[in-house]
């Protein structure tokens, strides 16, 4: 039987979302994703509807916001970033320019929290 402690939900969505603010530092990326993230989900809704044409559109349009936000940013896309570290490839989850800027920013890209001293 497993006696560790588990994390709450939202300990774990707390992590997450400053991991998330962490990799999109720059204003202009912050806001490409604001409007991208939306988009894209909303692509993926109408290619659910059968809308293929307009689903894709959106959902193209939703990551290239995300993408040239990125490219602002100088770090890798999310996913991309994800896909680079399982392969074992060398990538770029936190801009240089942000490197020293916080505690997490010497964790490894998918890292799990640490555990609170009980």
């Amino acid at each position: 039987m497993d006696t560790t402690p588990r994390r709450g939900f939202r300990q774990v969505i707390r992590h997450r979302l400053r991991r998330w603010q962490e990799r999109h530092r720059h204003p202009f990326n912050y806001w490409m994703h604001v409007l991208g993230i939306p988009l894209a989900a909303y692509g993926v809704l109408k290619c659910c509807q059968g809308r293929w044409d307009l689903g894709v559109t959106l959902l193209v349009a939703g990551y290239g916001l995300q993408f040239l936000g990125h490219l602002v940013e100088g770090n890798d896309l999310g996913e991309w970033a994800l896909i680079k570290w399982v392969l074992g490839w060398p990538c770029v989850p936190i801009s240089p320019r942000w490197q020293t800027a916080g505690p997490l920013s010497q964790a490894p890209p998918f890292s799990q929290p640490s555990r609170p001293p009980a």
